[in-house]
């Protein structure tokens, strides 16, 4: 009788550790294990860090200890097999000029395109299902992407979780907003930019640019309108 106990109680520890994360159990809908990614991001320290540095390509990342915004639904995807970081860099070489261009890159970048928030947003408007923006906590699903607007336009990107609010109208939202990524009740807090439903499909497939396209041709200043008629000093 007392090794059966023993027997329980280590299958007790033992089974939950063997157990698959709930993201990674497909027999999950898509929603509750994109829910339960963006979950377990919080339970991370990560200092926040936009500094720009050379990472690997595909699925390369800034240390784990740093991070941005961005970088959180980054993290996020890839827990489902989804990597932002290839998806964007390949959505960018068939459209480069329909991202924003106020970065200064002359062509795509693999270690920063997919850590700039306008880069993400572009590439969800492009690829993902975009979603009505509403005032109804019900209109937005775990998984969802949120783009806000902080303050005149400066950007912040964060991921509906399956929790709710106290008053269980709201769904939280995981985001790092300076201090690590966070889960609480801020989805309604900022104006909302962008609401992006996503699940890995991309429907742009348009070929890549070739390299010589991404040098926008100058077009030739024209002559000031004094000079345009001038002769020939004699």
């Amino acid at each position: 009788m007392k090794r059966a106990a023993i027997v329980f109680a280590m299958l007790f520890v033992i089974l939950p550790a063997l157990a698959k994360p709930e993201w990674e159990d497909t027999s999950r809908s898509w929603e509750d294990r994109l829910g339960a990614a963006a979950e377990e991001r919080a339970t991370h320290s990560v200092t926040y860090d936009g500094s720009g540095r050379e990472i690997a390509y595909p699925m390369g990342d800034v240390p784990a200890n740093i991070g941005v915004c961005t970088d959180e639904v980054v993290r996020i995807y890839r827990k489902v097999g989804i990597d932002f970081q290839q998806l964007v860099h390949e959505d960018m070489m068939r459209a480069f000029f329909e991202y924003p261009q106020n970065f200064g890159e002359k062509r795509p970048n693999t270690n920063i395109d997919h850590r700039r928030v306008g880069n993400l947003k572009k590439f969800l408007e492009r690829n993902a299902t975009v979603l009505p923006i509403t005032q109804d906590g019900a209109d937005y699903k775990p998984g969802d992407i949120i783009v806000w607007d902080l303050d005149n336009f400066q950007l912040h990107i964060g991921v509906v979780t399956r929790k709710k609010s106290k008053d269980g109208k709201r769904p939280l939202v995981l985001h790092n907003i300076a201090h690590g990524p966070k889960i609480n009740d801020q989805l309604f807090y900022f104006p909302i930019l962008g609401h992006y439903r996503f699940d890995g499909t991309v429907k742009r497939t348009e070929p890549f640019m070739n390299a010589t396209a991404f040098a926008r041709p100058r077009e030739k200043p024209e002559p000031p309108p004094e000079s345009a008629d001038a002769q020939p000093a004699n």
